[in-house]
């Protein structure tokens, strides 16, 4: 049993990969595979980052600018 169950088999990935050639064409593949690759990368990365990491640099900057700081700066 595949990922997507008894439905979809090799036949139908065949088939799929046959239309994507005959759209994109064979030179441009290699740099279609490229930037779904890199995207791919980037994705994993932004998945992988620490969100409390992420509130901690948030929580820094809105810290750093209390009404009495802005106050001084006018």
């Amino acid at each position: 049993m595949g990922i997507f169950g008894n439905t979809f088999g090799l036949p139908h990935l065949i088939i799929i990969l046959v239309i994507i050639l005959l759209l994109f064409g064979a030179p441009k593949l290699p740099g279609l595979a490229r930037s779904v690759g890199q995207s791919m990368k980037i994705f994993r990365n932004e998945v992988k980052s620490d969100p409390k990491k992420d509130d901690e640099t948030t929580d820094s900057a809105t810290a750093s600018e209390t009404p009495a700081t802005k106050k001084n700066e006018l």
